[in-house]
């Protein structure tokens, strides 16, 4: 398995003035496609708790990125939000996202790093082996952004 798509709802509360969706919601929106697919089941197990709910581990957010290439409009079904692992280092996790635009082309494109943390000790922790195993089922190639 490479990718997975998460069906997003956009809420009224998500829209600017402009009818399109916030710069801020769309945080939000990338953080519900984060929980379905870490900790909802919805693309790796984590009946362990491994990847941040119980047990003695958590996940924190080192950083995001998000290009917006066109407006997200108000859509009248669930947003299909694609997400994959683009890389993993020692503790981190890089997880890159694309969301489509009205006619198909993508809209945004985003990438959040993060950390797994021992909350016993609040440092970062080893990425396990089997946790390895679990987002190699979801790897793909890392996004490339526009910088300028």
């Amino acid at each position: 398995m490479t990718a997975i798509d998460v069906p997003i709802k956009v809420r009224w509360a998500d829209l600017d003035a402009y009818g399109h969706v916030n710069n801020a919601a769309m945080l939000t929106l990338l953080e519900e496609v984060r929980i379905a697919v870490f900790w909802h089941g919805q693309g790796l197990d984590n009946s362990d708790g491994s990847f941040g709910l119980g047990g003695s581990s958590a996940t924190f957010i080192a950083r995001q990125e998000i290009e917006y290439l066109k407006p997200v409009m108000y859509p009248d079904t669930p947003i299909p939000v694609r997400t994959w692992v683009s890389r993993m280092g020692g503790a981190s996790v890089d997880i890159d996202y694309t969301i489509p635009a009205e006619d198909g082309s993508v809209a945004v494109q985003a990438r959040t790093v993060v950390v797994l943390m021992d909350t016993q000790s609040m440092k970062p922790r080893r990425i396990t082996d089997t946790e390895r195993e679990q987002l190699g089922r979801i790897a793909d190639t890392p996004l490339s952004f526009r910088r300028g």
